[in-house]
């Protein structure tokens, strides 16, 4: 049979035990299953749902236009793909969920704290047993749960911020790759129509130097062309295979994923603004950085005022209840969160470098870039309208005189060389233009609100719906 005075132990024993488990969570183990991942990332393809989902949605914002990939993947189609499966957005989004995760749980009371005390009196007395159970409770009166709560959100938006500028960057990453893949293949043609025009005149001068009518060393100038051509033919080969294995990596595709691409050498339009009247999104994540920073060294700040501990208290000694009052609060007169102000004051100056610094730079940039934009251009223009014609002209005139036995075919030769390297020269400059355009638009891109449905990880440990921050495009 129990006694008096040791009920009060059991009973502060069964509360701690029905109040402990009352606010744990369960662990599941989940191991890594690369084979269902690989499955997984195979089975990927531009027409699954969830991307069908996005593009509907970025064609209802006005970010996107009708997408159909069944009749081929078009550049702008590959990037709502990649806005879907690239790789590092997902870990950029991954890592907000952990963000997202502190700022839906900052600002907590701290749990309140049981404590028991059990003492015997060692001398002879009715009642030996001395117990002292009590709860302390802190009560914040400092402050610092708000300033949690502030930099928690501050950070969060920071995370949000990483994530648009992710994805316009792949976006941008991925249009880079487009295009020099676009470029390789119209290299590759090109060599090809170059070989195939020279087919017939190889023919035609060996058959000339076999009759004695043409000497060795230009029939040997034909053969050496051929195999110049050939060559040609085989990098451009190769290097649209990489290019567009980069593409695909960009899109978060395997190497084998059934998708057929368009190619286009369009180069970007020109922007009307830049750094210095927009705020990129560079910029814009450097802003909410610095803002964590304040809020940062506001909470030091709150952390040097002290929070009050009360709680009730009850004793029982030698038969005796007594019931009272526990209290307790620190004196800052010693520490005072001394180092972590001056830290992050220290903190908040590097931050507001780091945005000042980063304008100046981007700054800088875009006049580098819009110099290389005019140069470009202008190489361009001078291929498209005065030198491309020229060579059109030459071979046309060459080819007119071959036939009427005017000129031999070496003349014929020696212009088709010239046109094949014009047109190299032709597509690489629409190559640079395109990708100076794409350079401009990572300088002109101004910073837009957060996506309604948020790319993080929700809270019960799901992956959230695919979603994007719609970036805007550079128009003329």
């Amino acid at each position: 049979m129990l006694s008096i005075s040791s009920r009060p132990l059991i009973a502060a024993a069964l509360i701690g035990v029905a109040v402990l488990p009352t606010g744990c969570q369960h662990y599941e183990p989940r191991p890594l299953d690369l084979e269902s991942h690989h499955l997984a990332w195979s089975a990927r393809t531009p027409g699954d749902e969830s991307i069908r989902a996005l593009a509907d949605r970025l064609a209802e914002t006005g970010d996107g236009g009708v997408f159909d990939p069944t009749d081929g993947l078009t550049l702008e189609e590959a990037e709502v793909v990649a806005l879907v499966y690239n790789p590092d957005l997902r870990l950029q989004r991954l890592r907000a969920g952990i963000v997202a995760a502190r700022a839906g749980e900052a600002g907590r009371w701290a749990d309140p704290e049981f404590s028991f005390d059990l003492l015997r009196v060692t001398q002879g007395v009715p009642s030996p047993w001395v117990i002292t159970p009590g709860l302390a409770l802190t009560i914040p009166i400092s402050g610092r749960l708000e300033a949690e709560k502030a930099k928690a959100g501050a950070a969060l938006r920071v995370a949000l911020t990483e994530i648009a500028e992710q994805e316009w960057a792949t976006r941008l990453d991925l249009r880079a790759a487009w295009l020099r893949w676009s470029s390789a293949l119209v290299r590759g043609e090109q060599a090809s129509r170059l070989l195939a025009s020279l087919e017939p005149l190889a023919a035609a001068a060996a058959r000339l130097a076999n009759a004695g009518e043409m000497p060795a060393t230009t029939t040997g100038l034909f053969d050496l062309e051929r195999a110049l051509q050939r060559q040609a033919v085989r990098r451009a080969t190769a290097d649209a295979e990489a290019w567009m294995l980069r593409v695909r990596q960009c899109m978060g595709l395997s190497p084998n994923a059934p998708i057929q691409c368009v190619p286009t050498l369009q180069a970007a339009p020109a922007a009307r603004t830049g750094v210095d009247r927009v705020e990129t999104l560079t910029l814009q994540r450097l802003r909410a950085q610095y803002e964590v920073a304040e809020q940062t060294l506001l909470l030091e700040i709150r952390k040097q005022y002290p929070d009050l501990v009360l709680g009730p208290l009850y004793e029982r000694d030698q038969g005796q209840s007594r019931i009272g009052l526990f209290g307790a609060i620190p004196i800052p007169i010693l520490n005072a969160n001394v180092k972590g102000i001056a830290e992050a004051r220290a903190a908040r100056e590097l931050a507001r470098a780091a945005y000042e610094t980063e304008y100046e730079r981007l700054a800088g940039h875009f006049q580098n870039v819009q110099a290389r934009q005019r140069a470009a251009a202008a190489g361009l223009r001078t291929l498209e309208e005065d030198i491309v014609p020229i060579v059109e002209r030459q071979v046309a005139t060459a080819r007119r005189m071959v036939e009427l036995g005017e000129v031999g075919i070496d003349v014929l030769l020696e212009s088709l060389i010239r046109e094949g390297e014009i047109c190299g020269e032709l597509i690489e400059a629409r190559l640079q233009a395109a990708l100076v355009g794409v350079d401009l638009a990572r300088l002109t891109t101004a910073a837009h609100a957060p996506h309604p449905a948020l790319p993080v990880i929700q809270s019960d440990g799901g992956p959230a719906p695919h979603s994007v921050i719609p970036t805007q495009e550079v128009v003329p």
